[in-house]
């Protein structure tokens, strides 16, 4: 109905469509942040992301595998610090979305 009326497609997706999808955004931005961070820990873990002189958690896990019998800090730290980014990252984004959108808390 907005461009029936005249309305310009900036007008129509800053101020008709943005505001229905940005709550649906900020959602899945969060989500795909924290898959961004565990597949370049993951890819470093295997070796094929970040190189060595490069500081990667994937890559301290690998490195830390050799001495986990003996120094089991080695791997959990970095796992650890891991687990907790992505949580909260996780969390961040679902509490923006229920400070953005309270009808749609479930």
């Amino acid at each position: 109905s907005a461009q029936a009326v005249g309305c310009s497609l900036f007008h129509i997706l800053f101020r008709e469509v943005l505001p229905n999808v940005f709550n649906q955004l900020v959602v899945i931005a969060t989500l795909e942040m924290a898959h961004a961070i565990l597949l370049e820990a993951a890819l470093s873990f295997l070796g094929i992301g970040v190189q060595p002189p490069t500081p990667s958690w994937g890559l301290m896990i690998n490195e830390g595998k050799n001495f986990m019998f003996f120094k089991p800090y080695l791997v959990m730290i970095p796992g650890a610090a891991l687990f907790l980014l992505v949580l909260a990252i996780n969390l961040m984004g679902d509490g923006v979305r229920d400070v953005t959108a309270p009808e749609s808390r479930s």
